[in-house]
């Protein structure tokens, strides 16, 4: 019999398929109604502290971890003239995805002619959100307290102030050598912060979607089960067929080889809802898993995670036709033209808006005529599919990370072909016994000297 342990991944896809089998049970079985002991101490007791906790401790490394990965990116780029093209090209490239996204879902779903005779009312509401203007996004980049920026997790903000310090740690020159040493140690230790956290993911994750799911269920599907396959199945089309073909296409990588170690990040983006939360993870695999160079990762991610919506657009494409269907809108091919237009510029306007989805949804409804209450008639299946959303959005990110290192050759593929490579092993969570009392003397013998 085999003594090789069971890889970290692993551990998650079993703690993800226990989760939802449990939350189901839970649901399907009715052992939840609303002030029982299951719902109140087991649901939204055990199982809610142990995920919140998790998630909760993924957003304490976000902010830390993207600054001092970030400063020391800008450090080893080289030339800070290539800071500028990693930038562009990831711009670039998020829009394009974002508008391939949504041109996919408008085109399958209105070939499908979802919502058409569905003629459904709702008792939920929703009141469309007005987006800040494109001017206040764009001076809201820069920080005016960047203590603030940090407490509000305000990622353009920190992705500002992170490069302007670097660059300015660079001009300062050879003073500055033990900021940058101190700078990478920090760096280096946020990364192992982040591997003692994911070691209790799989529980974490069980948590998570045992939760989601039992509160949830599947019946809320039943009602908008055109609706809900049509933008899964979109949103799957996208993940594999549209994201795969670029990384082919523009680094030449194994889909496959993405796909494999992907699984990681797109679990946790899946269980947390948050590409945010999952910044952590999404830079630990592109980084140690897929080979790419601290310098173009440490911005990719974090700005993908504030401005890459391909998730996001697929789901207001399909929810566009499938409202303007029930509620008889005639959109015609301007009108679906005004929607990919919108959502690829709203995805811009609102980046690092607090509910960001159905912010631009109900700009692009109010844009073409649809009655913003429409929203309120799949607010209720939103959570789940927001899960998958966020999988497909991190999985945006990393392939964009990829593709920008290797145009930019800084891309270890050594590294990417390795299926091993990045593997959490137990050694990396072990302390030294030999570090521990090097340590203990030290400090010792620093207090004696005082």
């Amino acid at each position: 019999m085999s003594n090789k342990k069971m890889s970290l991944t692993s551990k998650v896809l079993i703690g993800m398929a226990l989760g939802i089998l449990v939350g189901l049970a839970i649901n399907m079985l009715h052992l939840n109604p609303k002030g029982s002991f299951v719902d109140v101490y087991i649901v939204n007791g055990l199982f809610h502290i142990i995920g919140k906790m998790f998630v909760v401790a993924l957003k304490m490394l976000v902010v830390p971890l993207v600054l001092f990965s970030l400063i020391t990116g800008v450090l080893g780029i080289g030339d800070i003239r290539e800071l500028g093209k990693v930038g562009a090209k990831a711009f670039v490239l998020y829009l394009l995805t974002t508008a391939i996204a949504i041109a996919l879902a408008i085109t399958i779903a209105a070939s499908l002619g979802i919502g058409e005779g569905v003629h459904m009312t709702s008792a939920a509401t929703f009141t469309g959100k007005e987006a800040p203007p494109l001017s206040s996004v764009l001076i809201n980049i820069i920080p005016s307290n960047v203590v603030n920026a940090m407490a509000e997790g305000n990622m353009l903000q920190i992705i500002f102030f992170a490069i302007l310090l670097g660059i300015s740690i660079l001009m300062v020159g050879k003073k500055a050598e033990p900021l940058v040493e101190l700078v990478e140690i920090a760096n280096e230790i946020m990364m192992k912060m982040v591997t003692i956290i994911m070691a209790v993911a799989p529980y974490a994750v069980f948590a998570l979607l045992a939760k989601a799911f039992a509160n949830l269920g599947l019946g809320l599907l039943a009602n908008l089960a055109g609706y809900v396959l049509v933008l899964i199945g979109a949103l799957m089309i996208h993940l594999f067929v549209t994201l795969m073909v670029v990384l082919k296409v523009f680094s030449g990588k194994s889909p496959a080889m993405f796909l494999k170690k992907a699984r990681e990040m797109q679990i946790f983006a899946f269980s947390t809802s948050s590409s945010n939360a999952t910044i952590p993870v999404t830079l630990r695999v592109v980084t140690k898993k897929l080979g790419v160079d601290n310098s173009v990762a440490s911005f990719t991610v974090p700005f993908g995670a504030t401005i890459n919506m391909d998730g996001t657009a697929i789901m207001q494409g399909v929810a566009t036709v499938f409202i303007a269907n029930a509620y008889g809108v005639d959109l015609g091919i301007s009108g679906y033209l005004t929607v990919i237009l919108m959502s690829v510029l709203a995805s811009i306007g609102t980046a690092g808006v607090p509910g960001v989805g159905l912010i631009m949804l109900s700009m692009v409804f109010t844009q073409v005529g649809l009655p913003v209450e429409g929203i309120g008639l799949i607010l209720g299946v939103d959570r789940l599919l927001d899960m998958i959303r966020t999988a497909v959005n991190v999985s945006g990110d990393a392939v964009v990370s990829v593709v920008v290192a290797k145009s930019e050759k800084k891309l270890d593929e050594s590294i990417y072909d390795d299926p091993e490579a990045g593997a959490v092993v137990e050694d990396e969570l072990e302390i030294s016994e030999e570090v521990e009392k090097e340590f203990s003397q030290k400090i010792e013998k620093l207090s004696h000297e005082e």
